[in-house]
């Protein structure tokens, strides 16, 4: 499970927006693939950011796919309506919450995001030891919570797919506690030191 909240990790997912927007501005699609996504609070925050830091025309380039094996069979449903408790969005900034959250007429105490952010976000069934990735050409990838679950076999051949699954220059992020196995640390460099962020380096510039 990625995130219980929204807004969870707030300045990581800062920096790699900040660090994106250079070189997907011109893209015309602008992939993002949320691996083990849960109720959807991470790929719905990522929407957030990318809304406010990008405008409307560029935002309706952003494609964000929210996978997870889901053996309940809720995410699916939960992710499509958008709609979630307010104790999981009280860290959203006030000015982002009221541009982009109206109570459920369905469920007091609930929010439903805009329309234009769950356009944003689709939500797709999978199961990362199938190693076939759901997509391709991503600009970013992220994937926290999960991994620690794998053996370090099965860790190394999920990040090899995520890196086949990125554009050249493309960003994947895990969780603090997890480190770049020592087998793939020439297939990324990381962004910073204070945090598990990895920008994807292209073939021709290995050694």
């Amino acid at each position: 499970m990625a995130f219980t909240y929204f807004f969870r990790d707030l300045q990581t997912l800062r920096m790699i927006i900040d660090h994106m927007l250079p070189s997907i501005r011109g893209r015309t699609h602008i992939n993002v693939w949320s691996a083990g996504c849960a109720m959807g609070q991470e790929p719905y925050t990522i929407a957030l950011l990318l809304k406010e830091h990008m405008g409307q025309m560029i935002f309706r380039n952003v494609r964000i796919l929210a996978s997870d094996i889901d053996h309940s069979n809720l995410f699916g449903d939960i992710i499509g309506k958008g709609s979630y408790p307010y104790v999981e969005l009280k860290r959203i900034p006030e000015e982002y919450f009221a541009r982009n959250f109206t109570p459920d007429p369905d469920k007091n105490g609930h929010y439903i995001i805009a329309e234009d952010v769950r356009n944003r976000v689709a939500f797709q069934r999978h199961d990362l030891l199938t190693l076939i990735p759901p997509g391709k050409n991503f600009s970013l990838i992220t994937c926290k919570n999960v991994l620690l679950h794998f053996t370090e076999e099965q860790r190394i051949k999920i990040i090899r797919m995520f890196y086949e699954s990125l554009i050249d220059g493309g960003f994947f992020l895990t969780e603090q506690t997890q480190k770049m196995p020592t087998e793939l640390a020439d297939l990324f460099e990381q962004v910073t030191p204070n945090a598990q962020v990895f920008r994807k380096l292209p073939a021709s510039s290995r050694s």
